[in-house]
């Protein structure tokens, strides 16, 4: 999961920053002391899980921005020394402005994820808006009446979290209007996000303590215990799940993975195929170094101390690592109980040709998350069965399960999400209508269907516009056509037309348009 880093650098947080001087550093603000912690345990973290997995927290810091219309960013990396050393030679510069900040967060993300990469925007400001044209009140003041071109960045168009880093107190920021704007930033923004402030007087432990509840909240991961049978493995997944809200119940209460995560059985991933998700974690064994933990917690382990401890961890036998290599060369999946009637499944997943990890996706909420495998808690071993279900030489499977009930979109229903299937069924009944009386059936039947479908859409404009070029085609008939042709268009257009009025003796959805009875030979007669 990506993380967007917008520092502002105006000239209010650099005169913030030059009261607070750690000794024999003298451009090292408060600021930059709570960005370094974040970098320091994003790092520390992602040496554990592999810097290269996709769901890695990838950190971009855009130090500019602080200007109106002024976008100035770094390039994604995860090189946090780089991240690192960039932070202390940020520019100051005259100005904030957060509308043009949020905009160029936008289009890097954009950019670089696209627009179903959830992302974490970390602002880091000491609270202030700005002045006159530009700044966060002039922005939330003129909402209302803009151009399409010049509308506020937020909501943005991907799924994002906004966490709004303010070095002061919140009882400063209630004394003016400050805390109210940045509320409405975050309403703005469907109210995902939080605002973070300072507790006690503006230090540098303080600004420590605050950013430390940020990585508490938000980066830290989530421990638990992998199960199957008598085997176990500590874990922790990231990122940390969060809790389900079901819109079903009357009061709805956050429901949370338990920290014993039981595996219940196993499948082949042919038969669980690609399944809705909610979210999708990275799971890591955790390992267990009795002699590093016996070290008492001020010390601190040199760099060569650390690798060797890791290459000792790395040859201790981990129920967790065999899972995944087992996952991965048999082609299967687990299926995984994360709380009452609650499943997911772990998969390995490849990053690379030589790389992959495992994977936990969590399934919604209830005993049948996947309707064509029917209820989890039913599902039970192979060898139960009275025969393999999947024959003798694997050539069959069980799954999926034919529902009781037909489901709507298994039904043979007209579908106008893009503007070529509506021009597909209009031309369709054109090249009918030439050929009339000889496809007076086919004529009718596919000009009922569209007809269904304009009904039920409430689309009024395409009745009446079929009518006008049915009359067309009947103007434009030769001279050879049979007779028939024309009585037929010309009925057809006339109901049509009817049908276009909303009149509900003519719109009904149930009725039909029948071919019009003629005493011509060939016509539509008897049909």
């Amino acid at each position: 999961m990506p993380t967007v880093v917008l520092m502002d650098r105006g000239v209010s947080v650099h005169d913030c920053g030059r009261e607070l001087l750690v000794p024999f550093t003298r451009d090292y603000n408060t600021l930059q002391v709570g960005t370094q912690v974040c970098l320091t345990f994003s790092r520390d973290y992602n040496t554990l899980q592999g810097l290269q997995h996709p769901t890695g927290t990838q950190v971009w810091l855009t130090p500019g921005t602080t200007t109106p219309y002024r976008y100035k960013g770094l390039a994604n990396t995860r090189d946090y020394n780089t991240l690192q050393e960039a932070l202390n030679n940020l520019e100051d510069y005259d100005k904030t402005c957060l509308e043009a900040a949020l905009h160029g967060v936008s289009n890097v993300v954009q950019q670089e994820w696209g627009h179903a990469c959830p992302t974490q925007v970390v602002l880091v400001t000491d609270g202030s808006l700005g002045i006159g044209k530009g700044s966060l009140r002039h922005s939330l003041q003129t909402l209302k009446g803009r151009p399409e071109d010049k509308k506020f960045p937020l909501p943005f168009p991907f799924p994002a979290k906004l966490f709004i880093m303010c070095i002061a107190n919140a009882e400063e920021l209630q004394m003016t209007d400050t805390m109210h704007n940045l509320e409405q930033l975050l309403q703005l923004n469907g109210g995902d996000g939080q605002i973070f402030t300072m507790e006690g007087q503006l230090c540098l432990k303080s600004v420590q303590v605050m950013f430390g509840r940020l990585i508490d909240e938000v980066y830290s991961p989530f421990p638990a215990v992998l199960r199957c049978g008598n085997l176990a493995s500590d874990v922790q997944v990231f990122p940390r799940p969060e809790p389900v809200f079901l819109d079903e119940e009357i009061d709805p209460m956050p429901r949370h993975i338990l920290t014993d995560l039981e595996i219940v059985g196993f499948i082949e991933i042919g038969d669980i195929s690609s399944p809705p998700v909610m979210s999708r974690h990275l799971v890591l064994p955790i390992a267990v170094n009795k002699e590093v933990d016996d070290v008492g917690p001020g010390t601190t382990e040199e760099p060569e101390e650390e690798t060797s401890a890791n290459q000792q961890a790395g040859k201790v036998p981990n129920f967790c690592v065999l899972l995944h290599g087992s996952l991965k060369v048999e082609g299967m999946v687990a299926l995984v109980q994360l709380g009452p009637e609650w499943y997911g499944m772990l998969y390995s997943q490849a990053d690379s040709k030589k790389k992959s990890n495992l994977m936990m996706s969590l399934f919604e909420p209830g005993p049948e998350p996947l309707p064509w495998l029917g209820k989890v808690s039913q599902l039970g071993p192979i060898s139960d069965a009275a025969e393999n279900p999947y024959g003798e030489d694997d050539s069959k499977s069980p799954f999926p399960l034919q529902p009781k009930i037909k489901r709507s979109y298994a039904q043979n229903v007209t579908v106008w999400i893009k503007a070529s299937g509506l021009q597909t069924d209009v031309q369709k009944i054109l090249r009918n209508a030439r050929k009339l009386p000889e496809k007076t059936q086919t004529f009718y039947k596919e000009l009922n269907r569209l007809r269904k479908a304009a009904l039920a859409f409430g689309f009024w404009e395409l009745l009446k516009g079929v009518a006008e070029l049915l009359e067309r085609e009947c103007t434009l008939l030769p001279d050879t056509a049979h007779p028939d042709a024309a009585f037929q268009l010309s009925h057809a257009a006339k109901q049509l037309k009817l049908a276009s009025t909303g009149d509900s003796q003519y719109a009904a959805f149930d009725q039909n348009i029948n071919p019009m009875h003629t005493d011509f030979s060939g016509g539509g007669a008897g049909m």
